[in-house]
């Protein structure tokens, strides 16, 4: 099994990133099959506390539930699609999706830097903000409240996912003109439609 510490691997390929779609809590599985098979994976993971009556237990799970990334696959495609647990590779316009380099980069920030995240519902509007200081210097993404609390709020837009992670509102400053609401898109991968989560509304900077 993947050590619960092993959050992507590395094997120095160089392409482009890719998502896939995978069934119910087989993300770990899929992601050790395909590791073994020389693909790089990047299967995020985050601390979540679960209780029952009589305990509680840290889990680490998947951030996207159902799926991982896999960097340069379409050139394997039909290896990739027999793995077990794998649904399908997220497709745009009847082609593999193209995740953004950038938008990796901050996942992989995210789950490195010594702060709570959790998976968030998909934002399509708010304000767009960056941090000006701290681990996450120079992140940008969506700020929302939640109770007393704010958030910054990373999108992963093919697939219509987001992570959240706990800031300071003090650390953020708008970038940009506030974004319009857009219709909701749906992507489609090989085997399943994927849609978007529902909407949060974003809170605005003062």
């Amino acid at each position: 099994m993947l050590p619960e510490e092993m959050e992507y691997q590395r094997s120095g390929a160089a392409g482009a990133w890719h998502a896939l779609h995978t069934r119910h809590q087989h993300e770990k599985l899929v992601a050790e099959l395909l590791s073994r098979q020389g693909f790089e994976v990047f299967l995020p993971l985050y601390t979540a506390v679960h209780r029952w009556k009589d305990r509680a237990k840290r889990l680490r799970l998947p951030l996207f539930p159902c799926y991982l990334f896999l960097r340069d696959g379409a050139g394997r495609r039909l290896e990739v699609l027999k793995t077990p647990g794998v649904h399908g590779m997220v497709e745009v316009a009847g082609r593999p999706g193209v995740i953004p380099e950038e938008e990796i980069a901050a996942i992989r920030r995210l789950v490195a830097a010594p702060l709570p995240i959790e998976p968030h519902p998909y934002l399509e509007s708010g304000d767009r903000v960056r941090i000006k200081a701290g681990a996450l210097e120079g992140l940008e993404g969506i700020l929302v409240r939640r109770q007393d609390q704010w958030r910054l709020v990373l999108s992963i837009e093919m697939l219509g996912r987001a992570v959240a992670v706990q800031v300071d509102a003090f650390l953020v400053e708008r970038v940009g003109p506030r974004k319009k609401s857009a219709p909701a898109t749906r992507f489609v991968g090989n085997f399943a439609p994927l849609r978007h989560s529902p909407g949060v509304a974003a809170a605005g900077l003062p």
